[in-house]
């Protein structure tokens, strides 16, 4: 079934927003959301950057039901220590909660110098209801490996009956093509009983389906009518290199079709998602499908809200 998703314009840009005066120069990258206690308004996460072009954490309250911005944070977590697989930017991903504690998930970035950048999987954690956050350690929970030895990065975590499941951006190569490099990645997944040590064996959520596509990312999961749901960001399939949503289903959560084709929703011309459409996250409000979602420049011209039409 067709999914027309209905434009509700954009709701958080970041060029008239407070981040200008807190180390930020723009973007509103990758959103995702946590409802709050009052029904209708939300905390959305997001990652903004920096005059040096690194990536910081930040979130905005948001009444989602009479569309307006309540308050705007200071920068969550710090950068990391000189040498530290997050010292060169900090990307907000997505959270869970267990037990009364919020687990954030966030990429660390490192600058690279025969590739131009090298990304891992870091946890923070809150423990006053998403207000504040504490890194858990130092270093990465999921970095490459032994069998992804390039990297990892944006994901998505789900609970599952027993255990928790990961999907997660995995990097599978870097070609030298004319004067620069370019990555390959796709989706898979891990297991974890306790959201800290995951168990992966190269096992693929979303594989590359049309010719000279080379990005799959920002994985985002519900479950629905005993199925699970899933949307993310491709690009160079049948549009071009520009970003647009794709979607996909399973019905045990390994195993899953794609079926890009039923996401009725594109750019428009002359606005702020002119040519590109990323960075996903769909969620239910009040008994009806939202997606927050990313336009031009990978997050730079801010966050948009979409509705699904019954």
């Amino acid at each position: 079934m067709k999914q027309n998703w209905i434009k509700k314009g954009l709701i958080f840009d970041p060029l008239k927003s407070a981040l200008l005066k807190k180390g930020a120069i723009g973007y509103a990258a990758v959103p995702f959301v946590l409802p709050l206690l009052e029904e209708g308004n939300y905390r959305i996460f997001f990652s903004a950057r920096d005059a040096q072009n690194r990536s910081l954490p930040f979130y905005i309250d948001y009444d989602l039901d009479n569309q307006k911005i309540l308050f705007e944070s200071d920068q969550l977590l710090p950068l990391g220590e000189l040498g530290a697989f997050d010292d060169s930017g900090i990307m907000l991903t997505s959270l869970i909660e267990k037990e009364g504690t919020i687990y954030l998930f966030y990429i660390g970035w490192n600058l690279g110098v025969t590739v131009p950048f090298r990304n891992a999987i870091g946890l923070a954690i809150s423990t006053d209801g998403g207000q504040t956050f504490v890194k858990q350690f130092r270093g990465p929970i999921l970095d490459r490996n032994h069998i992804e030895p390039h990297f990892v990065a944006s994901n998505c975590v789900f609970k599952l009956e027993h255990h928790y499941i990961m999907y997660y951006l995995s990097c599978v190569g870097w070609e030298k093509m004319k004067d620069k490099v370019m990555h390959q990645y796709h989706i898979k997944w891990a297991l974890s009983e306790d959201l800290i040590h995951w168990e992966r064996n190269n096992h693929v959520a979303i594989d590359f389906k049309y010719s000279e596509e080379y990005a799959i990312s920002v994985p985002r999961v519900l479950f629905e009518n005993g199925i699970y749901k899933m949307w993310y960001s491709y690009r160079a399939g049948p549009f071009s290199d520009k970003y647009r949503i794709g979607y996909a289903e399973s019905k045990d959560a390994y195993s899953w079709e794609r079926m890009d084709e039923v996401v009725n929703l594109s750019v428009t011309s002359g606005t702020w998602d002119s040519d590109m459409i990323c960075y996903p996250c769909v969620f239910k409000h009040r008994n009806q499908l939202m997606m927050l979602y990313n336009g031009n420049d990978y997050g730079k011209t801010g966050i948009g809200l979409a509705v699904l039409e019954p």
